[in-house]
């Protein structure tokens, strides 16, 4: 009795060992036929997570995953857009890959893989209808005229002061085909987000950064540098940035130069402005009070032509300058007040002459002038001794009169010895005055001839209207000249 007590003891835990065997045995087939049909827990296929799910699960996830795409596009200005994939037949395309994938699965390996993470590709494929999807693309609002902005170049702007760089505006003109290429990529590689690129735009050809912007700046910058100052008594007149600035252009080369008209405009100002020629002046006589003096061919004449070439050159040189303007005729005194002090005063009405030099009175005398009777009236004006001649014969149509001391002033007009009268002065001149020249005594007519220098200024005017009609005071440009009728 005491020997078979002794043998069941030592079956029983054989038996239980056997069981637990068998029963895990049993586990590890049962766990391995199930994911046999069901991917490992922590397994995402082609980003669908899938877990303990079946291939038929993912299946289904990728064709409703299709039926509901939608790609969000933003464009430029930071707008959005959406294609949804029902609007271009998006479908897809079930080849049996979520099967294929499963059955690589190591179903045996199953106590270590449910552990694991397994994120596994896979190579979806997907159908659509392309005319759809480009008739979609074409009808986007990115498209629609009242949304476009044209691009616009960088360029330098001139101002009134300075100059700017205004920058490049990128505008959102979409370049369709490039458009259309890359939603057609986004879809084709299921992407549901899609900002598009430069590449889709017509973009500027000129950027604020580009050279050709340093490269006109530093044009400008040489051509600012190079300020004009005229000198000219009186006056301060110069061509400085602001102007020099409003006469150039910019190409669209980029290219800087100066404006010809705008230069021929500014040269005209100089002229208008500087050139006393025939301006009627203020002038304080010698008995004090003052008259109105215009006409005659005295005065400053600035050289249009060579002045607008001499500027143009300035300009280009890029430097300071300090200079005349360039004349074509001069006079003795810089300024608008270019008479000075050195001049000689004819009073027609009081028919005195009078000659000072630096402010000195040299001489004076009573004269005989051009007989106004006779319409031979002396010019009046502003004019300049031309030229100082001895021993001239003075020829007119029915007259020719030898004098000793010839000084013409305007056009074949001058002073004059005149020897053969004993009276100047009073009204001797209005019904037996000269031809037109200013007779003076020959003392007199010596003395200036020997003081008087060639330019010397000459003042003569009438203090009450005349009439001058006479061929020497058209040409003359005397200031009462008028044609007759």
């Amino acid at each position: 009795m005491t020997a078979k007590t002794t043998h069941k003891k030592k079956t029983a835990p054989k038996t239980a060992l056997l069981i637990t065997g068998l029963v895990l045995i049993a586990l590890y087939i049962g766990m391995a036929v199930y994911y046999s049909g069901h991917f490992f827990p922590k397994t995402t296929v082609g980003g669908i997570s899938c877990g303990n799910q079946t291939a038929s699960y993912v299946e289904k996830e990728n064709i409703t995953r299709a039926n509901e795409y939608l790609l969000t596009i933003k464009d430029r200005k930071g707008s959005s857009f959406s294609i949804a994939g029902k609007d271009f037949d998006y479908a897809y395309d079930a080849k049996g890959e979520e099967l294929a994938i499963l059955k690589k699965q190591n179903a045996f390996a199953w106590p270590v893989g449910i552990f694991q993470t397994h994120d596994i590709e896979m190579d979806y494929s997907f159908t659509y209808d392309n005319d759809a999807l480009s008739s979609k693309i074409e009808e986007l609002p990115l498209f629609a005229k009242d949304y476009i902005e044209t691009p616009k170049d960088a360029y330098l702007d001139i101002t009134e002061d300075d100059y700017k760089v205004v920058p490049e505006v990128p505008g959102n003109e979409p370049i369709s085909e490039q458009v259309a290429s890359e939603i057609t990529s986004a879809i084709d590689e299921q992407k549901t987000d899609l900002t598009l690129s430069d590449d889709c735009y017509v973009n500027p050809g000129v950027y604020a950064n580009d050279s050709i912007i340093a490269d006109t700046a530093a044009q400008i910058d040489s051509y600012t540098a190079a300020t004009v100052h005229y000198e000219i008594d009186g006056v301060d007149e110069n061509v400085d940035k602001k102007k020099i600035l409003s006469l150039l252009d910019i190409g669209e080369d980029g290219t800087v130069s100066i404006n010809d008209d705008r230069l021929t405009s500014y040269v005209q100002h100089l002229a208008s402005t500087y050139n006393t020629y025939g301006d009627v002046r203020k002038f304080k006589t010698s008995k004090g009070d003052t008259v109105k003096v215009g006409g005659g061919d005295y005065g400053w004449v600035i050289s249009k032509e060579k002045e607008k070439k001499q500027l143009k050159k300035d300009l280009k040189g890029g430097k300071a300058v300090s200079r005349e303007p360039v004349y074509e005729q001069t006079a003795i005194q810089s300024g608008l007040d270019d008479i000075g002090d050195t001049y000689v005063e004819i009073d027609y009405t009081n028919q005195h002459l009078w000659f000072y030099k630096e402010g000195k009175l040299i001489t004076d005398t009573d004269i005989v002038s051009g007989n106004i009777s006779l319409k031979n009236g002396s010019p009046d004006g502003i004019y300049k001794v031309v030229y100082k001649e001895r021993d001239a014969t003075l020829v007119g149509e029915n007259y020719a009169s030898k004098v000793k001391y010839f000084m013409p002033f305007a056009y074949n007009v001058g002073i004059h010895d005149a020897g053969w009268r004993d009276k100047f002065g009073g009204e001797i001149y209005k019904k037996n005055g000269s031809h037109g020249c200013i007779n003076v005594p020959p003392k007199i007519a010596k003395k200036l001839y020997q003081t008087l220098d060639t330019g010397t200024p000459v003042i003569a005017y009438y203090r009450d209207p005349v009439k001058l009609t006479a061929e020497n005071a058209r040409i003359s440009n005397a200031y009462s000249y008028q044609e007759e009728n």
